[in-house]
């Protein structure tokens, strides 16, 4: 079946589903907030059981990152996430999910060809951006401060 362009997007437009700006817009909020409150939680549990603030500090994204792959494994992540929208990928817990979710997908492939070669196909190149980013940064920083 040949469509040209305008029939195409005649064809896209009544089939694709209208969203509701300020609906998805409230969900995200509401879930990313819950998201970052839950995280201020922890944090206030860890430093009231008498953590230092560093521990503290390196304790909460560790747990908000293991609470999301252990909802990404339990199939529960992605339903929140369709929920909140963007809510749940703005915060730690949307990258958690980055990488855990490919990872459970290739699963059956192995652990080496198929977990391994695909657990950072979707964070990989944010990690490899960051480090490069960060590294650049830093050199531009020394040069400026000491030269």
């Amino acid at each position: 079946m040949n469509m040209d362009d305008k029939t195409y997007k005649k064809y896209v437009e009544k089939r694709a589903t209208k969203s509701n700006l300020s609906a998805d817009c409230a969900r995200a909020f509401l879930i990313g907030g819950f998201i970052c409150t839950l995280g201020q939680g922890l944090f206030d549990i860890y430093t009231m059981l008498g953590m230092s603030e560093d521990n503290v500090k390196a304790l909460v994204p560790v747990s908000l990152v293991f609470l999301a792959a252990l909802l990404t494994s339990l199939n529960v992540f992605d339903n929140i996430a369709k929920f909140a929208g963007a809510g749940t990928l703005v915060p730690i817990t949307g990258f958690a999910n980055a990488v855990v979710s490919p990872a459970l997908d290739t699963k059956a492939e192995g652990f080496i060809l198929g977990v391994g070669a695909k657990i950072f196909t979707v964070a990989g190149p944010v990690i490899l951006y960051g480090t490069l980013a960060s590294t650049i940064y830093g050199i531009i920083l020394y040069v400026v401060r000491y030269f």
